[in-house]
């Protein structure tokens, strides 16, 4: 069918290829395994190695950062944080930031040290935990009988997983090297309902379930026996099913550079992030806007076909924009600033209400 006059016609959509560079990325490494076993010691020696450039440490619920520098040639910067996800995601931005400023200039690679994953895990399962004790029908079970057991929404869990989701992505995209420690240990086995299985055990990792799959190399330590490789994401190193890969004499620096084959030419993964559309950037930035017309200038700048924004994407965004221009407008008032107008009392009650529907909500 031909296009009505006037109307333009839609870009032909062009195929987007390129050649494989077959360079060994770098790794996120997962060492995990019980307590002792040597997990943070061989992070904080391969800090000396004059193959790497600064690692920087986030130390989460651990307490082994300021000690283990103590290890001779030990040279890596302990990150400070409030303890508040929103403070350790920010931080981690700003070392992948520095990871690709200095890949950018050519200089060895930056690593950062996560001591530990199970620390992180362990504090969203606790907000998730909260925000369900939060919820209206929690609230009122709790009130009859404190000791409750009570459901938490599927909707609060996958607040949690996405937390968790955008660090890891961060990880493995780090132009440079990224360490994950986490605990692990021999439990007793459960069936799909979490009823421990008679006289069958398993081996666990305190961690968020996928850590191990989305690791490109995944070592375990055990106090008495030799680090073994559970899975690796390589072509020079090859790990039976069900047969862990020993590897003694073990240090880090031998594993990403010898084992693996990781050198100065080796890049981050080229992973996108998926995403289902393409508002949330918009949102995010809609959210850092603080001067009105900057918000105008976008919202008039949203329609470019240049943007490939669908009609209802296009809408979306737009709302958002608005109703960023109208808190600018009407600041929320902060202690001590007089008493809240009546415009000020009906929005705050209708985002109550909407704060409500979101934590009962389940899926």
């Amino acid at each position: 069918m031909n296009a009505p006059a006037g109307t333009a016609k839609p870009p032909a959509v062009q195929l987007k290829t390129r050649k494989p560079t077959g360079i060994v990325p770098w790794p996120l490494l997962l060492i995990e395994g019980e307590e002792g076993a040597g997990k943070t010691y061989s992070a904080a020696q391969f800090s000396s190695s004059d193959r790497i450039g600064q690692m920087y440490w986030i130390d989460l619920d651990e307490g082994s950062a300021d000690e283990y520098a103590a290890i001779e040639g030990a040279n890596y910067l302990i990150i400070e944080h409030d303890g508040t996800y929103r403070d350790i995601l920010e931080q981690v931005e700003a070392v992948h930031a520095e990871a690709r400023r200095a890949a950018a200039a050519g200089e060895p690679p930056v690593v950062l040290t996560i001591d530990s994953g199970s620390a992180l895990w362990r504090m969203l399962t606790n907000w998730t935990y909260e925000r369900g004790r939060r919820t209206r029908k929690n609230r009122a079970l709790l009130q009859e009988d404190p000791d409750a057991a009570f459901d938490i929404g599927r909707n609060l869990w996958n607040d949690a997983t996405e937390r968790w989701n955008r660090i890891i992505y961060l990880l493995r995209t780090l132009p440079g090297i990224a360490i994950v420690l986490a605990r692990g240990k021999q439990v007793s086995a459960t069936d799909d309902n979490g009823q421990p299985i008679q006289n069958k055990s398993e081996w666990k990792v305190s961690a968020q379930k996928d850590l191990g799959f989305d690791s490109s190399c995944w070592v375990r330590m055990k106090r008495n026996a030799d680090p073994q490789v559970i899975k690796v994401r390589s072509l020079r190193m090859r790990v039976e099913k069900n047969k862990p890969l020993p590897l003694r004499d073990f240090s880090i620096e031998d594993l990403v550079f010898n084992k693996l084959g990781c050198s100065v030419e080796s890049q981050p993964r080229i992973m996108p992030a998926l995403v289902g559309d393409l508002v949330q950037p918009w949102l995010a930035r809609i959210a850092g806007l603080t001067d009105k017309k900057l918000l105008e200038a976008l919202w008039r700048a949203v329609p470019d076909p240049v943007n490939r924004l669908s009609h209802d994407e296009i809408l979306t965004i737009r709302a958002a924009a608005e109703q960023r221009a109208a808190e600018l407008d009407s600041p929320r008032r902060e202690m001590g600033e007089g008493p809240l107008s009546d415009a000020d009392k009906l929005r705050a009650a209708a985002q109550r209400k909407a704060d409500e529907q979101d934590a009962d909500a389940e899926q």
